[in-house]
């Protein structure tokens, strides 16, 4: 059987239940490969896929042998079905922080479940430890994500828009992955002290400070990269911030390991940047990234989590100036037992253009 189908079973076995409904399309790619419209069943003794007839021939092409799952045309599935999926079961699990309400009473009436179950993000959970095959992908992804800054940096120019640029970025990922991982963030001048900008139509000026947010998708997982470049030169204000910035994503590098304290290596960087003018880490370090570019574990102060080996994570501290300009400096990195390993390499020093 598919081992993480396997895993699955084994950590349900656990926790006494004897079936589980999955229906978020992110932990069933995860689960089986499938990337189609549907929903997943584990029961007592078999894996069931409920697809409309669209997907039948996609699906089946996904699927091998090894995987082990029964694959349904929707439309054949009848009420008496559905009540016998889980029959005999005293405890079926479902994704809570998925499913809405109304989908929660639907699946007790359509199922006829008598104990529908909480399973606390156990398949999300799982998904944090990557395998090697997942792995590959994600450090193709950040590859590429290397090569595209690189190429940007002589692509920009002093004129160009906040948008062209990420329409640029767009099209270089387009050509050579799935494409986007999230909405490119560019943004130049007085747009970079909003963490989330958008790009806009501002152009690019000379003695600017841009800060590029971008990632690309290789066989669906996620890279994330950030980098904050200048125009001509660096101007003499944001030099301390940019310093005090890139100071401590080294200092995290370094602390990121097996073992290491999520809100304590963010508390760290908090505290220096209070030290040193005062300034706020208003988001927070870091996030897990996946097949979902922002996934568990997720790296701030109040965080409870512990890092461990083959997690990949951001590093992201980042200061706002409100009205003047921003600084962030991200990279993906693994963690390993002694340390962590960058999956993005481009240049943090003042990289001016």
């Amino acid at each position: 059987m598919n081992e993480k189908l396997q895993w699955l079973r084994n950590k349900m076995n656990s926790l006494n239940l004897q079936g589980m409904i999955i229906s978020n399309p992110i932990n069933i790619k995860y689960l089986t490969n499938i990337e189609a419209e549907g929903t997943l069943l584990i029961t007592r003794k078999e894996n069931i896929y409920i697809t409309d007839a669209r997907y039948i021939e996609h699906v089946h092409s996904t699927l091998t042998l090894y995987d082990e799952i029964i694959v349904y045309d929707i439309k054949d599935v009848s009420s008496d079905d559905y009540e016998n999926f889980f029959m005999f079961c005293e405890n079926v699990g479902f994704e809570e922080n998925f499913v809405t309400y109304a989908k929660y009473k639907e699946y007790i009436r359509k199922y006829k479940i008598n104990n529908l179950v909480e399973t606390e993000n156990i398949i999300e959970k799982q998904r944090m430890i990557k395998d090697e095959e997942e792995l590959e992908n994600i450090k193709k992804a950040c590859a590429i994500t290397d090569e595209c800054f690189k190429y940007l940096l002589g692509y920009i120019k002093a004129g160009m828009t906040e948008k062209q640029i990420a329409d640029e970025i767009e099209e270089y990922y387009k050509e050579r992955t799935e494409g986007i991982a999230f909405e490119t963030i560019v943004a130049s001048g007085e747009n970079t002290s909003k963490p989330h900008a958008v790009p806009t139509e501002r152009k690019i000026q000379d003695e600017d400070i841009i800060t590029i947010d971008m990632g690309c998708r290789v066989n669906g997982y996620c890279s994330d990269m950030t980098r904050t470049i200048f125009v001509g030169k660096v101007p003499e204000e944001v030099k301390p911030i940019y310093d005090l910035v890139l100071k401590n994503q080294l200092q995290v590098l370094k602390e990121y390991k097996e073992g290491a304290i999520v809100r304590q290596i963010t508390k760290m960087v908090e505290n220096d940047f209070k030290l040193n003018g005062n300034h706020s880490l208003i988001h927070s370090l870091g996030h897990g990234i996946g097949l979902e570019v922002h996934e568990q574990p997720y790296i701030s102060s109040k965080g409870e989590n512990i890092l461990r080996e083959n997690m990949v994570v951001t590093n992201e501290p980042g200061i706002y100036i409100s009205g003047k300009f921003g600084v962030r400096i991200e990279d993906t990195v693994q963690i390993t037992k002694f340390g962590c390993i960058k999956l993005t390499n481009s240049e943090k020093n003042y990289t001016i253009i």
